[in-house]
C-alpha cells in the first residue's frame, strides 16, 4: 500500500482556511513540550488552540507531571499568534494498563502501541466534541518513531465516529523535528529519552 502524504493534506487545510479569512478552534494533544514546540509555532498562525495533555501510558506518576509542566512554561514563553490555552485530563495509568493486556511483550511500535495511539486520540475527540472545537489533531506524528500512517487511519476513523474534523499531519516533515529539537534548546525543554511507558523507557523517542 502507497504511503499517503498527510502533509500536503495539512497544506491544503491550511490554504482553505486563509482563503476564508477565518480561525477555526483546534485541540491539539500533545505527549510533551519537545514534541509540542515546532506544532504550536507552526499552527498558532491559523488555529485557536488548546493544547490537551492526556497521556495515560507515561510511568512514573512524577514524570507525567513533570511533563504536563514543561508543556504550561513552554506556552508561557514562546511567542504564538494566537493565545493557546492548556487543559489537562485525568492521569488513567489503569486505562492504558488494560488495553496494553497482553501485549506487554510486544514490539516497540506495533499492536501496543497503536492501541494506546488510540486511546489518547480518541480522549481527545471525545474532548473536542464536548466542547465544541472545529478540529483535533496530536503532535505525535512530528516524532520519527510514531507511525504517521497509523495515526492519521486513527484520526480519520474517529473523526467519522464523533463527527468532528480531524487535523491531519506529519509534523516531522519540512523539517518539523529538527525544529523542535532547536527550539527544545531555545526554551531549555526538559526532553525525555523515553516515549513515557514502562516498555519503552530504554529507547529515543
Amino acid at each position: 500500500m502507497n504511503k499517503i502524504n498527510y502533509q500536503l493534506g495539512l497544506d491544503r487545510i491550511i490554504e482553505n482556511i486563509i482563503e476564508e479569512g477565518s480561525t477555526p478552534s483546534l485541540l491539539m494533544h500533545c505527549c510533551c513540550a519537545p514534541c509540542s514546540s515546532y506544532c504550536l509555532s507552526y499552527l498558532s498562525d491559523y488555529f485557536n488552540i488548546t493544547v490537551f495533555y492526556y497521556n495515560p501510558n507515561i510511568s512514573p506518576k512524577e514524570e507525567y507531571y513533570k511533563r504536563a509542566g514543561e508543556v504550561e512554561r513552554l506556552i508561557g514563553q514562546i511567542p504564538l499568534t494566537n493565545k493557546v490555552n492548556f487543559e489537562a485530563g485525568d492521569y488513567e495509568p489503569e486505562k492504558f494498563k488494560e488495553i496494553s493486556n497482553g501485549l506487554e511483550d510486544a514490539p516497540e511500535g506495533g499492536e501496543r502501541c497503536f492501541k494506546c495511539y488510540e486511546l489518547r486520540q480518541r480522549a481527545a475527540a471525545d474532548y473536542a466534541l464536548k466542547h465544541g472545537f472545529d478540529y483535533f489533531t496530536t503532535t505525535l506524528s512530528i516524532s520519527p518513531h510514531k507511525n504517521a500512517q497509523k495515526l492519521n487511519e486513527i484520526g480519520i476513523k474517529l473523526e467519522k465516529e464523533y463527527n468532528i474534523k480531524y487535523l491531519v499531519s506529519d509534523f516531522k516533515k519540512k523539517g518539523g523535528y529538527q525544529q523542535s529539537i532547536k527550539l527544545s534548546k531555545e526554551y531549555n525543554l526538559y526532553r525525555q529519552n523515553y516515549c513515557g511507558c514502562v516498555y519503552s523507557q530504554k529507547r529515543d523517542i
